[in-house]
């Protein structure tokens, strides 16, 4: 036993030793996700709500951008690799769980209507957002347009997210399937009912979305 403990011992520290040559040498430790698409399989996944965002820009009366985001982001994904066109996409977007660095916008954000009039943005208690794509168009070997049906407001609009493929492996944590993706959208707020502040605040908004999904 006490042969072997050395042994293990000898070989840790060995491993060690490379890690840390490794790294004086200035080459990364390799992640469990790549740029492989190779890696991707055929099935359901879930997103991964922990580590999903969505991201939201407006012109702030011409001086500069103003960004929140939306977390909890809840949907799923049903890919095969073999046909990406054949690939559905369902996400819904807690909009009650605005995030920004301004209480007092928050707040704003989230306000009633005075007087039971309409809210100057999205009002208390309002519905989740949510995107149901209808059709997904490769644009390249790692990118693809996802357009589909997206309701905010009560308002239902298309919108297509220009996605791109960002990694594939398997979580660390919990061993599952997991597959990455990034993707750009601009939606006007005007067409979902929601027209405060235009011009000063901008009626265009980019979204800006980063999302890992799990296999089930």
């Amino acid at each position: 036993m006490r042969k072997s403990l050395l042994t293990i011992a000898a070989a840790a520290g060995v491993a060690a030793l490379s890690v840390g040559t490794l790294h004086a040498q200035g080459e990364a430790p390799l992640l469990p996700g790549t740029l492989d698409t190779g890696r991707v399989t055929a099935g359901t996944y879930q997103l991964d709500a922990a580590h999903t965002l969505v991201g939201w820009r407006v012109d702030h009366f011409g001086f500069n951008d103003y960004f929140g985001l939306f977390g909890n982001v809840e949907g799923t994904l049903v890919i095969d690799p073999a046909n990406l066109a054949s690939a559905q996409l369902d996400v819904s977007i807690p909009v009650a769980e605005v995030t920004t660095a301004s209480t007092g916008l928050t707040e704003h954000l989230l306000r009633a209507g005075s007087d039971g009039g309409q809210p100057d943005f999205f009002g208390a208690q309002p519905a989740p957002a949510r995107f149901i794509s209808t059709s997904v168009e490769p644009t390249g070997e790692t990118t693809a347009n996802v357009t589909g049906d997206f309701t905010l407001n009560g308002v239902t609009r298309p919108v297509t997210i220009a996605a791109e493929f960002t990694g594939a492996g398997a979580n660390p944590r919990n061993r599952a399937e997991t597959i990455g993706f990034e993707g750009t959208a601009t939606i006007n707020r005007s067409e979902f009912g929601i027209g405060y502040a235009i011009p000063m605040v901008s009626d265009a908004v980019e979204l800006d979305l980063s999302a890992a999904f799990e296999k089930q």
